[in-house]
């Protein structure tokens, strides 16, 4: 599997990157399909069946949501956060829905979006079938689609293959151990051999200024979730929002002494953005939406803490990250439903401390062990929300972790690089632990605290 930096790190909308990122683009995916098939004008109907954990979660997750306006042509990146669930809500009250943003359509929420909670398609836990029907009920199109983790999607055909298997990286990898002897080769940091290998794709220049905007919006999103006014976040489970107030109590309060201040505005970025992604604002998909405040929560720490810190570090960050998430995306898992949140919150943890480790002058080694720390402490964590919502215990977990993610780097950086357990061994274990886990501690609220705590 070859990744870019920038399949890892995305610009999409809350509060799912599996649930409401990857629906969302395989809706769209489907009207484009159909549009080069020469069948566009003839749709009539559509219906989209979702299952197993999307069937499961999906109304929790804005699933249902995320098909309505993949289907209107939307993108996560670009769809308009402010107006789309009003956009949804009038779709569904007019029973008319704008094909692919052009045509309009019939269309009955309640019978074309069906979630099928207690089935399952063959090849993931997060499987959808779309169908186009014409004016006399003949199918005009349908497809299966798996969201399989981090918004990233792939239809039945392409199952097990990914579309950039052809490109050539000047410094291919596909465990630790191989980026290690090219970083032991070329005499290089991992953040430089992942920039060469982003080589592929685009400019150096263009893979810094992308990247900086990935830390842009993330910043953008620290903002938004410090200044909400809200009391509550949405849903029924009434979760009151804390960022808001845990930033007016920071601004206020002299904490120079404090030995642990920076504990607490970890936890500030790391509730700000995962409270946004619960709110289904922008966020960046770092790997998951699940994670989403763990990269984001580290590097603003590295910013606020460290003097040395600078905007070279913040690129350096993010692509040694990067390649830590491509060890877990190719040997393992990064989709809760898949493997549980070991693979969503754990392999954030473990791409955020190794990415630290680097840009505090860590060396490849040493970033290795970090990153392996990160994962190994997160090994068997479950991924079960109450009501189907990524609010408890998901917003909670990315402040935690983002604090072990810290000491897992400061960790590594008082040793020497050297270590028993290694991170392919790791992330193999994390593979198998998923592997064994009950299906109901994975992403579908039928076990742990989603059957403990009650939703009203």
């Amino acid at each position: 599997m070859v990744l870019s930096a920038l399949d890892l790190f995305s610009i999409g909308i809350g509060p799912s990157s599996s649930h409401t990122v990857g629906p969302m683009r395989a809706a769209r995916s489907f009207i484009q399909d159909l549009e080069k098939a020469g069948k566009f004008d003839a749709v009539a109907r559509l219906h989209a069946g979702l299952y197993g954990s999307l069937g499961a979660t999906g109304r929790g997750h804005g699933s249902d949501k995320a098909v309505i306006l993949g289907f209107m042509g939307e993108l996560p990146e670009a769809v308009d956060t402010l107006t789309a669930d009003s956009r949804v809500a009038e779709a569904t009250e007019a029973r008319k829905i704008l094909l692919g943003g052009h045509r309009m359509i019939a269309f009955n929420r309640t019978k074309d979006i069906v979630l099928h909670m207690r089935q399952s398609l063959p090849a993931h836990p997060n499987g959808m079938r779309f169908q186009a029907f014409d004016d006399h009920g003949n199918v005009l199109g349908e497809r299966v689609y798996y969201s399989v983790g981090g918004g990233f999607v792939v239809d039945e055909d392409a199952l097990g293959a990914s579309p950039q298997d052809h490109i050539q990286l000047r410094y291919p990898f596909s465990n630790a151990q191989e980026l290690l002897a090219h970083c032991e080769r070329a005499n290089l940091p991992i953040s430089d051999i992942m920039l060469a290998n982003e080589g592929a794709w685009r400019t150096e220049k263009e893979t810094r200024e992308q990247l900086l905007r990935i830390w842009e919006t993330m910043k953008e999103c620290v903002s938004r979730g410090c200044g909400r006014t809200e009391e509550h976040l949405p849903g029924n489970l009434m979760v009151r929002r804390r960022a808001p107030r845990l930033f007016a109590d920071l601004q206020t309060r002299d904490d120079s002494n404090d030995p642990l201040r920076a504990v607490d505005w970890v936890n500030l970025y790391a509730l700000a953005v995962n409270e946004e992604n619960a709110t289904g604002g922008r966020v960046v998909t770092a790997p998951t939406n699940g994670a989403a405040g763990i990269i984001p929560a580290v590097l603003h720490y590295y910013m606020k803490f460290i003097p040395e810190a600078s905007e070279e570090a913040v690129v350096r960050f993010l692509l040694t990250a990067a390649a830590i998430g491509v060890l877990f995306k190719t040997n393992a898992s990064i989709s809760g439903a898949e493997v549980g949140c070991q693979g969503e919150v754990g392999s954030a943890c473990s791409m955020a401390a190794g990415a630290l480790c680097e840009v505090l002058g860590g060396t490849p080694q040493q970033v290795e062990n970090a990153a392996e720390i990160g994962i190994e402490h997160n090994l068997g964590l479950t991924c079960d929300p109450v009501g189907g919502l990524v609010q408890i215990p998901c917003i909670e977990r990315n402040a935690m972790a983002s604090n072990k993610a810290i000491n897992a780097a400061r960790i590594s950086l008082h040793g020497d690089g050297i270590h028993h357990v290694s991170l392919d061994t790791a992330i193999k274990t994390m593979r198998e632990t998923g592997a064994d886990m009950k299906s109901k501690y994975k992403e579908t609220s039928r076990g742990g605290l989603a059957v403990n705590v009650i939703a009203c």
